[in-house]
């Protein structure tokens, strides 16, 4: 026995694993000094066609996950497993930032809001998360930095997509067909180019002149039918052209068949440019940017559609099924190629400003994307990609409120409108409710010009100002960041 009656071997044991555990600990600090802090990139793709909200929704996500006080159903956040999230320089050097400060304060901090220019290039942005993990690995770390490498692009360069299978002789008889549809619809851009290409001899030497009054016309009518909300208007670098405007490789545009055209004729080179279109245009974008990204959320503005009436509304739904195929590389071998191995393993199709109806509209918001895309989500669910389909407001810009109207309840939302000289604000009410999407679907399919009930519009609110640091409201972006991302922190 040992002074005091301890047990020497007792105390002797205990001392050697203080030993131990001081070793141990000093041996993962001095491991730790070599093994550098564990760090992952995850890419989101952030897509949609026009007026989908797509730059409303990066900035709000990125205010978001800045300030995560109304981000409760991102179990990361609700958690407080997010210690920080800091804008880094992103890695690629050429790439052009996403404007975020600029957007944010356009829309919430100065004192006339107002919703920011829409998506015109690629752009780049990451965003620094410092995760606490749920539990620590077998070297004790308990944090890791995840970065969120988020890609902005106009949705027109993704439809360009579906040009790939095309030869420059059918997508130009796909053009002149709706062309002529639309110059017999009376449509002034469409007339005037047919008029244009009726007085050009085409299988004779190339013109220059020629080339550029045709290929500035053809643009004016993919123009005015996105102005008319279409949105498969290609080639989407006419509508977008980002660093390639005034390129030889965007003075092209759709000619009647040509088989006595000579070598050196517009029509070969029409027909040479339209290639070199998908060769140094199309695949090298999807090479470099899209095949590398890892989750994809596809924006939808229903209501926009549903103002533009059956035909875009029509249009819409087939670029959207269009868009999908993008993301089911297996369907093409090219297209297998260029994703050279790599999935994406999420997609989210949101319904977009899901503010401007009230809360008991939003599930039949979220059946138009559901029901026009149901067979093509399955596919995408054999092939291993998860998908979902939800409405969302990524800024929320109207309150709800009950309105009475000869003596009857409705309920609806109020926010502030541009005044028709666009000077001032006003407050609206709007109670409109959203038609049936299953008869709206039967009517654009059957080809109808105008709904059958009549032509419908939803009000176009406007952001409210917020002071800075102040937590931007929401619908569901923190449930959508869920199914994107929450997985991976």
């Amino acid at each position: 026995m040992g002074k005091n009656g301890q047990d020497d071997t007792g105390a002797t044991s205990e001392s050697v694993a203080r030993q131990v555990v001081t070793g141990l600990r000093r041996a993962r600090e001095a491991v730790e000094t070599v093994i550098p802090d564990r760090e992952r990139v995850i890419r989101l793709g952030v897509t949609g066609l026009s007026r989908s909200g797509k730059t409303v929704f990066i900035t709000s996500l990125v205010a978001g996950l800045g300030n995560q006080e109304t981000m409760v159903e991102l179990a990361a956040a609700r958690e407080g497993r997010i210690k920080a999230a800091n804008l880094e320089p992103y890695p690629e050097g050429t790439i052009p930032r996403f404007p975020f400060e600029d957007h944010l304060s356009t829309m919430v901090l100065q004192d006339e809001p107002a919703w920011p220019p829409g998506t015109k290039r690629l752009s780049k942005l990451r965003l620094s998360l410092r995760i606490r993990r749920k539990s620590s690995d077998w070297l004790g770390r308990l944090e890791e930095t995840v970065h969120l490498d988020i890609i902005d692009f106009p949705g027109e360069w993704l439809i360009d997509l579906t040009m790939m299978d095309k030869n420059f002789a059918s997508w130009s008889s796909e053009c002149l067909e709706r062309i002529t549809f639309d110059a017999l619809d009376n449509r002034e851009a469409a007339v005037t180019y047919l008029k244009q290409l009726k007085r050009i001899n085409t299988e004779t030497e190339f013109n220059e002149e020629d080339a550029q009054s045709l290929a500035r016309t053809f643009t004016a009518h993919l123009n005015a039918l996105k102005a008319d909300g279409y949105s498969s208007c290609t080639p989407g670098r006419f509508l977008q052209p980002g660093d390639l405007e005034n390129s030889a490789v965007l003075t092209f545009a759709p000619l009647y068949p040509c088989d006595k055209a000579v070598k050196d004729s517009l029509y070969k080179t029409f027909e040479s440019r339209f290639e070199e279109y998908k060769e140094m245009v199309i695949q090298p974008f999807f090479k470099n940017h899209l095949s590398k990204i890892d989750r994809q959320v596809v924006l939808v503005d229903v209501m926009a559609a549903i103002d533009a009436g059956p035909g875009p509304f029509e249009d819409q739904r087939k670029a959207m099924k269009d868009i999908l195929s993008v993301f089911q590389p297996g369907q093409k071998l090219w297209l297998t190629q260029l994703f050279q191995g790599h999935k994406v393993e999420r997609i989210l199709f949101a319904a977009t400003k899901a503010d401007h109806l009230n809360h008991s509209q939003h599930d039949k918001l979220s059946t138009y994307p559901d029901g026009v895309l149901r067979e093509s989500v399955q596919k995408a669910d054999d092939k291993g990609a998860k998908t979902k389909v939800m409405s969302i407001a990524a800024l929320r810009v109207t309150q709800e409120h009950i309105c009475i109207k000869d003596n009857k309840k409705y309920y609806g939302v109020c926010g502030y409108l541009s005044d028709k000289d666009g000077s001032r604000k006003r407050w609206y009410e709007s109670s409109g409710e959203l038609p049936d999407i299953g008869k709206l679907l039967e009517e654009a399919r059957k080809g109808e010009q105008k709904w059958r009930s009549g032509s419908m519009s939803f009000p176009k609110f406007l952001p409210n100002p917020r002071s800075r640091g102040q937590p931007l409201p929401h619908i569901r972006l923190d449930k959508a960041l869920e199914f994107l991302i929450g997985d991976l922190l």
